[in-house]
């Protein structure tokens, strides 16, 4: 009886691989943006925690107040990046069933 709750456990784990898997390809797909300054700076971050591009409006690059600039593309930079986080913790929890089981490694 033993064995046979070991493989319905080993059939478990390589059914949940297999999600985690499927979870972690769509990841590469999922996008998403963030803007500051009313949309002077907008940043797009892909689900595996990359930058994908940056826009500056024009509006934005005022020679004499640079660290303004500065601050909205860290900003933007910043909001992007955890938005792409959460968005891929929530993907990767759907995934498993975890709901919200932070499993160091995984995200």
């Amino acid at each position: 009886m033993a064995q046979m709750n070991m493989q319905q456990m080993m059939k478990q784990a390589r059914k949940m691989q297999e999600q985690l898997a499927a979870a972690q390809e769509k990841l590469k797909d999922l996008e998403v943006s963030s803007s500051t300054g009313g949309g002077m700076v907008k940043v797009v971050a892909t689900g595996e925690m990359q930058i994908k591009s940056i826009e500056i409006s024009p509006d934005a690059c005022d020679p004499e107040d640079v660290e303004l600039l500065q601050d909205m593309v860290l900003a933007a930079v910043n909001e992007a990046l955890s938005s792409a986080q959460e968005a891929a913790g929530s993907q990767m929890s759907a995934a498993t069933g975890l709901g919200g089981m932070n499993i160091p490694g995984l995200f």
